[in-house]
Formats: C-alpha cells, structure tokens, sequence
C-alpha cells in the first residue's frame, strides 16, 4: 500500500506542477466515510487561501488533471464537499497482496529506515529501593516497544538502564533496613524520616539476620550492599517477566568517580554560565533562552538531578548514537530542557534526543481509584498486577492509549476474559484462525497451497484485505511519532474486520476453490495479526 500511495502522490504533486498550483504537504489517508473510495486528499484544502478559491473549484481542477494520467490501480477519483479528492482503488490490487503477505510472513510490515544505524533507548531506570510501581511498568512497557519499533525499522538498539545506588534514597533504604533487623532482635531502632515500610523491607532485614546472625553493628555496611542486590535482583526478575531485557546498565555515581561531572561544570563556568549564591551552584539558563535559573548544586552540597543527567546525556552522546531516546515520566517534564540546554551550550548536537514524556497511571477497581503511597508500601507493584492479570494484559494496557494522556487501568476490565477485554479479543482472533486452518489441514485442504483470488468478492472479505495491508503504513507512523498505540488501535480495528468476516463469510465449505481462497485470506491475518503483536510484546496464542 504504501508503494501504491507513493505513485498516487507523485501523480498528484505532478499535477499541481503542471496547474503551477504550490506544492504543499498534504494527507492521503483513507476517507471516514468508505463510500467515498479508499483514499483522500486535502490538498485543495490547503491551497483555498494560497489561490483565493474555493476549495471544492480546486479539487474539480485538479481532479481534472489527474484523470489524463491516472494510476493502473485507480479506478475512480471524485470530488466530495468540502473540497476532498477521492480515489477508489481496484480491487484486485487488494486481492494481489495476499501471496505478498503469505511470501513475506514474519517479514511483513518491516522497513528499512533504521538499517546501517543504531538507537539507545533508556528506560525504567528506577532506583533499587524498593518494587518496580505499575508506573514503573508502563515506562518499561513504553521503551520496550519503542525499542522493538525501532528494531522493525532496521536499528541496532541498545536498551539501557540507569541508575544510582549512592543518593540519600540508597541511605535511607539502608537505614530502614536496618532498623527492622534490630526490631528482629528485639531492640528498638527507629525508621529513619520517610523510612521504607514495606513488608519487603522486614524480608531483606531477616535475610540479613538468617545470613550475618545478631551481631552486625549499627551503621554497617551490609544493610546498603544485601539491600541494594535483593531490590536489583528483584527489579531484574520483574522485568524478564515481561521479557524485558537491558544490553547495559549505568550508574550515575560512575560519571562523579571518572570527573565527567567536575569537567563539565567547570566547561560551563568557563563560558560563564555557572555562578555561586546563597551557598548555591547555579546554571545561568537565563542568559540562553529560559525564564529563569537553575540550582546546580544545593547549600547543602547535594547535586540536583539535571547535573549527572547531563554527565551521563554527554556520554551517550560521544557513544555516537544515530537516535538517542529518554523515556520518562511527567515528573521530568521540567527538568529535561534544562539537561539540553546544557549540553548545547556545551557545544553538543541534541537533534537526535528525543525525550518521551508518558502520563501517570491510576489503578481502577470496582470504578474506584486504588490509593497508593510507595512510602507506606500501600501500592500494587508490577508483580502484583501481572499476578492478577497477566503478562499479555499488562503489556497491552500499558500502551493501548496515547503516553500523552493519563492512563485508567481497569483492573475488572483486565481480568475479564470475554471479548470485552481488548487484549482478549484481539487474540481470539488469532486463536480462532489457528483453528480454522488446523482444521482444514485435518480435511487435507493444505495439500495445494494455490489459490485463486479472484474468488474473494465479498464486502467483508474486501474489507478485511483493505485493512491488512495498511499494516506496513501503521508501523511506519508509530516510528515516526515514536507512539505504539497506534499499532494497538490498528490492531483492534483488523481483528474486529476478521470477525465480521468471520460471521459472514464461511471459509471451509462445499466450493473448494472458494475455500481455498479463504484460507489464503486468514492465513495473510494471521501473519499481519502475529506481527503486531510481536511488536507489543504480547503472545500470539492457537488455543484459547
């Protein structure tokens, strides 16, 4: 489709040239309304104003043109009010990309934007203090299927973890610890302020007691080291539930050890850029471009988070990445301009950065909101939420809405296993595929894999191919917009148009060639079905 998109636009755009009419960027997409043929454009629209003419008398005019040199494929072009320009396509151009499908298999869908070039994608990057959150979950859910975006469009990526194990998070988690390991023997030690209550935390300090016995003095060391390996491990364990796995893992306290964080600060105090008040490191961001001033370094001595993020954005830069992607949560919102402000002034090129900012996540249950407090450990984590529900239904749910809006998480809805659940729908689809051809194998159709296409005339048959083979178009947008539900949405929309089919149109039947040319037909879904959801992350199941 896309190649047949491209011809149809260099029509268009030679058209324009020979009317001496602007070319502009326009869409062509297919219309709300079917009836009015498979593909519009707006480009009348678009040039009303430019031309001082109606936009309707301008997509006549054009269509006009179009009409001396159309497309082999294109068998109509109309005009509909406002001013759009409407193309029905033939379709035995639908019909003919079935063998394409069928010969491309695993293939199908993939590009090659990305080929020769490599991505770094960092993502989760929570600190080991405790269970990963359901929020931790949609940020690994998001940068893992960004990064398999990117993997489908040729890239070399490297997903990449980053964390610090030394902030005062590390000491107070230490320190809990701790003081639960003396409550064990007895003794009276007081929860640190703000202290880590979870019940996680009396685990790790029995642990302690079961490995070191009773003898451990106050402040030693092994409360930190056993606490930090137990959370990591734990994090790790989580996340290769969801089959999420890191080619690299940095700790911010590398960039304070190896001077990157002294050198750069000290790059920037020589452009004067960085100045001392009331006891505070400051980065003049005024004097570039920002409203105001940033804290570098507090009274207290205590670095902010834009200093090593800057450190540790300036080592992924001289790694020489093609793409360099941050996914984070809206709490980041502010900080992350200043760390590009920095390194431009720097002298660094930021174009390749792309910063993914995804909205938080509200559990619902019984339409009500779960109140968490990550403090208090009153919170689901990650694991728990894939005990209720599963893996297939965390993964889906976490990128079935746009990262720019806040995310309900129904947890009745998730655990629903009737076509009501989305994530259940869209692999019933699959699943009753796979029976369809296993039994048509057992009545021996698979023994002649030709088919004649020509057969498939009806509505819903037709509709189901149109959409097919946009698959190839829907992974492209989503690594353009860098936004993985629009391959979930595509998803949903396919597998509603195979079960219309499906009611409608009988593939095993009493007409072998019909047949046959049916089961060609599912067998070009299930490979377009399998391949989105391998993108998701989420298992393509034959039984359900």
């Amino acid at each position: 489709m896309n190649q047949l998109k491209k011809s149809i636009i260099n029509t268009i755009n030679e058209a324009l040239r020979k009317l001496s009419y602007p070319v502009k960027d326009y869409s062509l997409t297919p219309p709300k309304q079917s009836e009015f043929g498979d593909l519009s454009s707006n480009i009348a629209l678009l040039l009303a104003k430019e031309l001082k003419m109606s936009p309707i008398n301008i997509a006549n005019v054009i269509a006009g043109e179009l009409n001396k040199n159309s497309n082999k494929y294109v068998s109509n072009i109309s005009v509909t009010s406002p001013g759009f320009i409407n193309f029905k396509i033939e379709d035995d151009y639908f019909r003919l990309q079935i063998e394409l499908i069928l010969n491309e298999g695993p293939k199908y869908g993939k590009g090659h934007l990305g080929t020769g070039k490599t991505a770094n994608v960092e993502f989760v990057s929570a600190n080991p203090t405790g269970p990963l959150t359901v929020g931790h979950g949609r940020n690994a859910i998001l940068g893992d299927t960004v990064s398999n975006i990117l993997e489908w469009q040729g890239y070399e990526v490297t997903r990449e973890y980053y964390f610090n194990d030394a902030g005062r998070q590390m000491r107070i988690l230490a320190e809990s610890v701790e003081a639960r390991y003396f409550e064990l023997l007895g003794k009276t030690l007081s929860l640190p302020q703000d202290g880590y209550q979870g019940d996680y935390i009396i685990d790790i300090a029995q642990n302690i007691l079961d490995a070191e016995g009773d003898h451990l003095e106050h402040g030693a060391n092994v409360f930190k080291i056993v606490a930090e390996q137990t959370m990591f491990n734990k994090i790790k364990n989580s996340l290769k539930d969801l089959e999420i796995y890191f080619d690299q893992f940095t700790n911010e306290k590398t960039f304070y050890e190896n001077g990157e964080i002294d050198g750069f600060i000290n790059e920037l105090r020589d452009k004067n850029l960085i100045y001392e008040k009331e006891n505070a490191t400051w980065f003049k961001t005024s004097s570039l471009g920002k409203e105001q001033d940033r804290v570098y370094i507090k009274s207290s001595g205590e670095p902010t988070y834009r200093v090593p993020d800057t450190a540790y954005h300036r080592d992924k830069i001289k790694r020489n990445y093609d793409l360099i992607i941050d996914v984070f949560g809206a709490d980041h919102a502010d900080a992350y301009p200043d760390i590009i402000c920095a390194l431009e002034a720097l002298g660094h090129n930021t174009e390749h950065i792309k910063v993914l900012i995804y909205q938080f996540v509200t559990l619902l249950r019984g339409g009500e909101k779960v109140k968490m407090s990550t403090r208090k450990a009153d919170f689901v984590t990650l694991d728990d939420l894939i005990d209720q529900v599963g893996v297939d239904v965390v993964r889906y749910f976490f990128i079935m809405r746009s990262m720019n809006s806040h995310l309900d998480f129904d947890l009745d809805l998730a655990s629903d296993e009737s076509d009501k659940n989305p994530v259940y729908y869209l692999q019933y689809a699959h699943a009753r595929i796979c029976n369809i051809i296993s039994r048509a194998n057992d009545l021996q159709f698979s023994k002649d894999s030709s088919f004649d296409p020509s057969y498939l005339e009806h509505n819903e048959e037709l509709n189901l191919l149109k959409h097919m083979v946009r698959f190839p178009e829907f992974v492209n947008i989503s690594y353009e917009n860098l936004e993985p539900q629009n391959i979930a949405n595509y998803l949903q929309e396919l597998s509603a148009r195979f079960h219309k089919f499906y009611n409608n149109c009988r593939v095993i039947t009493d007409d072998l060639e019909l047949s046959k040319s049916r089961l060609a037909i599912i067998r070009a879904a299930k490979i377009v079905l399998a391949n989105g959801f391998s993108i998701l992350g989420i298992s393509a199941p034959e039984k359900m």
